[in-house]
């Protein structure tokens, strides 16, 4: 239960963290931007983020009962 819970906040501070590092930085874009690999960046990012409240939500349903 507590497990689960630790272990999806840790999955969403990757995801902060990572989308830090994405962010465009001295007026310039990062280097997926305009490549065929954008797309698959927002969706890594989408499903990282929902991954992570998905565990948090069952270490915390599993510890209501």
């Amino acid at each position: 239960m507590m497990a689960l819970e630790i272990a999806g906040l840790a999955v969403f501070a990757a995801t902060v963290v990572l989308f830090l590092i994405l962010l465009p930085r001295g007026g310039r874009t990062h280097r997926f931007v305009g490549t065929e690999f954008e797309p698959y960046v927002a969706v890594l990012l989408t499903g990282m983020i929902a991954l992570s409240f998905t565990m948090i939500l069952a270490g915390v349903l599993q510890g209501l009962g």
